[in-house]
């Protein structure tokens, strides 16, 4: 579907949609990512080689469902504090979350990523809800969430920073969908690829998805090659050496 076939919501101005469609994924990568065995641990050992940086740690957005792994595009929603104090904006019923355009124009299988503001639900019960109709594999927040329970129920993956129950509609406004946000420190951009589970987050940067796929498998490959030498109960000299590296003996030369 191209950008003027979509439509959006009218909660924004049409200026504050970087995008309305994703650059495509093929399924193949897709499904490469999906079947690493240490999803995040090995995406983020591939983007070291290749310079990259995009890892997150489960340390600083915690995941909500515990087991979960999840792959995915990036779809981008940008939230800031307000100038205003939530009892002005409760007295103007002015809600000016707009998260809901993002939730619009997701496909199945897409992750919506939030940047937040600390200590505010940037994601409630009825985001929640919405986000599992649309079929989104899972949501990610730089910032709080509140409404556990209702994303549990519908066993929706939600990675973020904290938990409240302050909610977001009197504190945060929403100014831009798809357009590049920062996830603690990271760069994140719409259609990127992210890749969760318990140890944390990956995002891997569209341009860069086979190469780092390439680099996963190869890493993939030689972890299953030591854990079958320490099955079969080779040395740890032979632990020990690379391959194609002969071992280090102990005697001075």
């Amino acid at each position: 579907m191209t950008d003027t076939a979509r439509k959006t919501l009218g909660r924004l101005p049409a200026a504050a949609f970087g995008r309305l469609t994703l650059p495509p994924i093929p399924s193949d990568i897709l499904d490469g990512f999906r079947a690493l065995p240490d999803l995040t641990g090995m995406v983020s050992d591939a983007m070291d080689l290749a310079g990259l940086s995009g890892a997150v740690a489960g340390s600083e957005l915690r995941p909500t469902l515990a087991g979960r792994r999840v792959v995915g595009p990036v779809i981008t929603v940008l939230n800031r504090a307000r100038g205003d104090t939530p009892a002005e904006a409760v007295a103007a019923a002015d809600n000016r979350l707009a998260d809901i355009e993002a939730h619009n124009l997701a496909r199945p299988g897409d992750v919506t990523v939030i940047q937040g503001v600390d200590g505010v639900s940037s994601l409630g019960g009825i985001a929640a809800a919405i986000a599992r109709r649309q079929g989104e594999a899972a949501i990610i927040v730089d910032g709080a969430v509140r409404d556990v329970e209702a994303s549990r129920e519908r066993d929706l993956p939600v990675w973020a920073r904290g938990v409240t129950p302050v909610t977001g509609k009197w504190r945060i406004e929403t100014v831009a969908i798809n357009v590049a946000v920062t996830i603690c420190g990271v760069t994140v951009h719409p259609g990127d690829l992210v890749v969760a589970d318990d140890t944390g987050i990956c995002f891997v940067p569209h341009a860069a998805l086979a190469d780092i796929l390439t680099r996963a498998r190869a890493i993939a490959a030689d972890e299953r090659r030591r854990q079958e030498m320490i099955a079969n109960g080779r040395t740890l000299h032979e632990l020990a050496a690379r391959p194609g590296i002969k071992p280090q003996t102990d005697q001075p030369k």
